[in-house]
């Protein structure tokens, strides 16, 4: 098996695979192919028996990247890895330790934290609003990640939560952590801190769990808070067979205590560590690169992106789309990034739509475009624009699939029918039982509930029609509920929306950030050059999303809006102005034609 696990990997991925010993860091950009190394270098290392597949740990951030890596591991047929949230490992390692250390069950888990802190503010008199309670709560989240005393708190965020002062934030979290008490509960971050404080605390755990797991591997190295680095050195002890994997330019959650020192400082706090730089992009074009590259030149940790050369070759024989034109909008060519000025966030949205409507009329897959932007209100006016062009839309951050009642019922009638005696083939069976709830021929019109339903039983049944030949109707409804519990949703043919940090570990074809203006990118509320910074890593993100077409627009809107100082610093010689667009009212007069960047010419580099 070694060689069909080194196969297909470049020399630098190979490189990394084949580390297997001592502190390792991978330097690993976006679309580099990240997840197929750390898969691989496991498989490598069980295959050549320097690893025990009991004996590794793979940790990451969310159960969906969990899930896929256990998925990828199985089908290289390593069985037995323990890939795991930060969360999962300690919460199960306190589950099994606690019975033996208290003599009781370990306690149980918040299901809801404002929930919570509403009761506690009850408890001493105060009625914050709801949004008040949720910045509250991400002020706990925050303290304890940081590893902060309530003092320490104090001293970190003097200026209190909305029109609540310091002193009663700091009230209301004693009185969230007295009422936790009561009922016997942790919250999330209490998991990692009561798991920290028993392995410090009982020497005879701490063995135990060393003596378990021998090897580590981290991925989004990038976004560890130092309580959870805290956790992995605890967990290492003073051995040093760790791999970390991330991306200093993809660093964006510092808000929740993601800390990117711990991967760039890596080689200084583990001396003679090995580090290795993955910079061969597989996922987008080299125009698209360029734009990014542009972006993140001179940050600290910045990765300077390539194409891989089968991208590379397919970039170099794009041609302008002729069929890639609607409603006087030019849609955007394969290559060439563009950025467009409009007048107002209506006019935006429309041409948005649009051009998106001209790259699924040339043969673009819906399921492969995407709209970003930076907040969630951001997406009004383009569900609008786009349900009047007869585009469906899924937006992230709604409800997850699998939580849609349409999707639970199909879900639940499938399994009962699958205890029964089939008349016809698998796939049959799933359509019909779909019908009956409402699948039809044609889908209703976009931008109601009934064309959500509609995709959603679509999706379902697309799932069935991909199926590997031989699947029972038993096994697909087995698949759809483990499916469910990693929420690992399928795509349906829709266009979607995301806020950029939703978009993080995702990719499209085609896509279109909107809203690139002072005051949305970077964020009005972004003042210090660190916030900016986080701001510009977002822009980044969202860049890097895009495979073969990248648009960029911004509108002035009824504030004069600026164009982002980030359009500036990438500068004209990456980007192509999209033309410029009338706003939405009747006798429109047409927006001042912009740079290549959409913005007055000159760098703003020299200021960061």
């Amino acid at each position: 098996m070694s060689s069909d696990v080194l196969d297909g990997l470049d020399e630098n991925q190979r490189e990394a695979a084949t580390a297997l010993r001592g502190p390792v860091v991978v330097l690993a950009g976006a679309g580099t192919g990240k997840t197929r190394v750390i898969t691989h270098r496991i498989a490598h290392g069980v295959d050549t028996g320097a690893y025990s597949p009991g004996r590794v740990m793979a940790v990451t951030f969310t159960t969906k990247a969990a899930g896929e890596m256990r998925g990828r591991l199985r089908a290289m047929g390593v069985g037995g890895v323990a890939a795991r949230t930060f969360h999962a490992a300690a919460l199960a390692q306190l589950n099994f330790f606690w019975p033996t250390l208290a003599g009781d069950s370990a306690p149980g888990i918040i299901d809801n934290k404002v929930r919570l802190l509403a009761h506690a503010a009850d408890s001493i008199g105060l009625s914050p609003d709801t949004a008040t309670l949720r910045d509250v709560a991400s002020e706990i989240e925050w303290r304890k990640v940081s590893m902060l005393s309530v003092d320490g708190y104090v001293a970190a965020r003097p200026n209190g939560v909305g029109r609540l002062g310091v002193d009663r934030v700091v009230a209301l979290q004693h009185a969230y952590e007295k009422l936790k008490d009561e009922r016997r509960q942790l919250d999330f971050e209490d998991v990692l801190l009561a798991c920290a404080g028993m392995l410090e605390a009982e020497p005879q755990v701490a063995k135990a769990v060393r003596e378990q797991y021998r090897h580590f591997t981290v991925d989004e190295f990038q976004d560890v808070s130092p309580l959870q680095n805290r956790l992995l050195e605890l967990w290492l002890g003073d051995r040093r067979d760790i791999c970390v994997v991330g991306d200093a330019s993809q660093t964006i959650y510092s808000f929740a205590g993601a800390d990117a020192s711990f991967l760039l400082d890596f080689p200084t706090r583990f001396e003679g560590a090995r580090v290795v730089r993955l910079e061969t992009n597989y996922r987008s074009d080299a125009p698209v690169l360029a734009v990014a590259n542009e972006l993140m030149r001179g940050r600290p940790g910045a990765l300077h992106l390539t194409a891989a050369a089968s991208r590379a070759a397919e970039t170099a024989g794009d041609e302008p789309n002729p069929a890639a034109t609607a409603s006087g909008v030019t849609a955007p060519t394969a290559s060439i990034p563009t950025v467009t000025a409009f007048e107002d966030d209506r006019a935006e949205a429309r041409a948005v739509a649009a051009r998106i409507g001209a790259q699924i009329a040339a043969g673009a897959d819906p399921r492969h475009i995407a709209v970003l932007y930076r907040a969630h209100a951001q997406s009004a006016e383009l569900v609008a624009a786009l349900a009047d062009a007869g585009i469906a839309t899924t937006v992230l951050g709604g409800r997850r699939f699998f939580d849609m009642p349409e999707v639970r019922q199909a879900v639940m009638e499938l399994r009962a029918a699958s205890v029964a005696p089939i008349e016809s083939g698998f796939v049959d069976t799933v359509r019909d039982i779909l019908r009956s709830r409402g699948l039809t021929d044609e889908p209703p019109e976009a931008g109601g509930a009934l064309r959500d339903a509609w995709e959603a039983r679509a999706a379902i049944l697309r799932l069935a029609q991909e199926a590997p030949a031989g699947t029972t109707l038993r096994a697909f409804t087995d698949e759809l509920t483990a499916r469910a519990k990693v929420h690992d949703e399928p795509a349906m043919r829709t266009v979607t929306l995301a806020t950029l940090h939703a978009a993080k570990g995702l990719e499209w074809e085609h896509v279109h950030l909107i809203g690139v203006a002072e005051g949305l990118l970077p964020i009005s509320y972004a003042t210090t050059f660190e916030q900016v910074d986080e701001e510009r890593r977002l822009a980044y993100v969202g860049i890097t999303r895009a495979g073969r077409t990248l648009s960029l627009t911004w509108s002035r809107g009824v504030r004069e809006r600026q164009p982002s100082r980030f359009l500036r610093e990438i500068g004209s010689g990456t980007l192509r102005a999209g033309g410029a667009i009338a706003r939405s009212g009747a006798g429109s007069r047409r927006a001042a034609p912009p740079t290549a960047s959409g913005a007055p010419r000159g760098s703003a580099r020299a200021q960061r």
